[in-house]
């Protein structure tokens, strides 16, 4: 067999290819591949009797998708073929058999990873599109398998688990996947797969923002969309019913105020029968059935009566108006009046009780209502190791033990991942437990609180670092993950020298990285004939950070940039000012911070 170019007028197909048909094949799928990039794969071809020409054992579609293109083009370029022996008509019915039946279309997962070096190459989702002929919303969905675990795309990939168990697991938060892989590892556990995970994950308030009679944008509730992007549900369930609700009620007091007499809402999950009634209009005594469904749908069913009312109206009679809901009391217009007046009066009323607006703050903040939707930080990392770093780390642990004791001291469970968010407590209810407790136990609520919803890499965990004078020695020390992302040659000569002085790191200056690796690791256990290094913090992590080049690229020397902020013109002049009165933060200190050497 030989490799070469030939002419696409030399071709045909030949009667040995299992293709072989006197109709054209569909090549809709591959023709926006030829188009863009030509034909890559070589076809399998043998001389025919014809001389110069050749018969086409395996590729048909391949040539027909390219006489496509020429004739668009009104050009056509050589193919490049792979020519076998003549006259072997077994091998090439072999040949072309081999080639259609086992080959194996590429899964997701596998289109994942080569649409991502695409991407990382340059490519724009139109262009994956216009080249692998699909819609831009299917290359979407299958570059969103990235928020996925590593392990679950694993799993995908292996058909271990379904295409619906994927869709729904891209909904779930970093922590409800590794919750759900616990679950799936388990034989003595029940896992939820495809449609039974949609509850498992909204705790079986599943709601699609569809279904919402409010506008959705307007109360800035937190939505999530599947990684189809076809279906997007609301993050809490409890808020969109309060809101849904209210909806429901003001449609009602509409319709009461159009001049129908009876208005029922059914209660929710309670099916509106239809063969139980009859069609009758507001004249005759119809009624107005609001029907709510678990799914959050609401379906209104205007102008019925009973099967029995019905038969009266046929006969002439009149039907008694059934017990059921009495014009309220108050209009719409003027039962917002009331509310909003009652609102201003409350809210006036806080400002000389701080203590209790504080309180109230915190209910708000944990438990959230249709104005406020607080997020936890999910600390989420790409690596599994970075992740179980923080994990097991002693800042986590320590922070961990104090959640769990607020979780008690609020009666919430204790197995709740978070106080933010973590447990069902209506707002109000929360608020009146809060009242209960003193200013101390409530601080070290608010500190639970603020510590699950500071955002990571931000400047406000420099400021906080900064004011409190943490020490990083006291809560971090090297691990593996740490040195696993260190890949920088001048940055770790700097940490040679940092640990082991200028000498050491001058000598080793063009080893490679993993002996300077070797050597910091060396330092800070006190082994082979090393000093050891105690208290040591690399300067990025330290507060205040600093760099080791001046490259830039440090976030948190970033976000330390972000510090300085105007002061009120009666502050005491406690810190050195800029030609403009603003407050300069101390500069990072060049060595990061002090840590003692001794020997071993």
């Amino acid at each position: 067999m030989k490799l070469d170019f030939i002419d696409l007028g030399k071709l045909s197909i030949s009667k040995a290819n299992m293709r072989y048909a006197k109709k054209a094949p569909d090549v809709s799928d591959i023709l926006p591949t030829v188009r863009a990039r030509g034909v890559l794969v070589p076809l399998i071809v043998r001389p025919n009797c014809a001389e110069g020409a050749y018969e086409i054992v395996a590729g048909a579609r391949r040539f027909t998708a390219a006489c496509v293109v020429a004739g668009e083009k009104g050009e056509a370029e050589p193919l490049p073929c792979a020519i076998l022996e003549e006259g072997d008509d077994a091998a090439a019915l072999e040949a072309s058999l081999i080639e259609n039946v086992a080959r194996r279309d590429a899964d997701e997962v596998t289109q994942w990873e080569t649409y991502t070096r695409l991407v990382r190459e340059g490519r724009s989702i139109a262009d994956l599109a216009d080249t692998f002929g699909m819609p831009e919303p299917m290359v979407k969905r299958i570059l969103a398998l990235g928020n996925l675990l590593p392990r679950i795309r694993s799993l995908y990939a292996k058909e271990k688990i379904s295409s619906g168990t994927v869709r729904h697991l891209t909904m779930a938060s970093k922590g409800q996947q590794r919750a759900w892989l616990a679950l799936f590892d388990d034989p003595q556990t029940y896992c939820p797969q495809g449609n039974q995970l949609k509850g498992w994950l909204f705790g079986g308030g599943a709601i699609k923002v569809e279904h919402a009679l409010f506008d959705v944008e307007a109360t800035g509730f937190a939505i999530i969309a599947d990684l189809f992007g076809d279906d997007r549900y609301f993050a809490d369930s409890d808020a969109f019913w309060a809101a849904q609700l209210a909806a429901v009620e003001t449609r009602r007091l509409a319709f009461v105020d159009e001049g129908w007499s009876d208005v029922l809402v059914l209660p929710r999950g309670e099916h509106f029968r239809s063969w139980e009634f009859r069609q009758a209009a507001k004249r005759k005594g119809g009624r107005i059935y609001i029907e709510v469904r678990d799914t959050g749908e609401i379906d209104i069913h205007e102008g019925f009566v009973t099967a029995k009312e019905a038969a009266r109206l046929d006969k002439g009679e009149k039907i008694e108006a059934a017990p059921k809901t009495t014009r309220p009391e108050l209009t719409a217009r003027t039962q917002t009046y009331v509310d909003l007046h009652r609102h201003a009066a409350v809210r006036a009323a806080l400002t000389g009780h701080p203590a209790v607006a504080l309180r109230l703050m915190v209910a708000h903040a944990v438990a959230g209502s249709p104005l406020w939707h607080v997020r936890v930080e999910p600390q989420s990392a790409k690596d599994d190791d970075v992740r179980e770093s923080v994990e097991v780390c002693r800042a986590e642990t320590v922070f961990d033990e104090k959640r769990r004791a607020v979780l008690a001291m609020l009666g919430f469970d204790a197995e709740e991942s978070s106080v933010t968010g973590g447990n069902p407590m209506p707002l109000a209810a929360l608020f009146q437990r809060l009242l209960d407790l003193p200013d101390r136990a409530v601080l070290d609520v608010i500190a639970i609180v603020i510590g699950e919803t500071l955002f990571a890499g931000s400047a406000a965990v420099e400021a906080v670092g900064l004011h409190i004078g943490l020490d990083m020695a006291n809560w971090w020390s090297a691990d593996d993950a740490f040195f696993e992302g260190l890949r920088d040659r001048e940055v770790l000569t700097a940490l040679v020298a940092e640990v082991g002085g200028a000498e050491v790191a001058a000598a080793n200056a063009k080893e490679k990285g993993a002996t300077l690796k070797a050597i910091i690791r060396d330092h800070l256990d006190g082994t082979n004939g090393r000093t050891k290094v105690e208290g040591w913090v690399p300067r990025w992590m330290a507060f205040p950070p600093a760099a080791y080049t001046a490259r830039g690229g440090v976030g948190t020397v970033t976000a330390h940039g972000e510090l300085t902020v105007p002061d009120a013109e009666d502050e005491p002049q406690r810190k050195p000012r800029d030609g403009r009165g603003r407050r300069r933060v101390p500069p990072p200190i060049p060595s990061g911070r002090k840590f003692a050497r001794r020997a071993p």
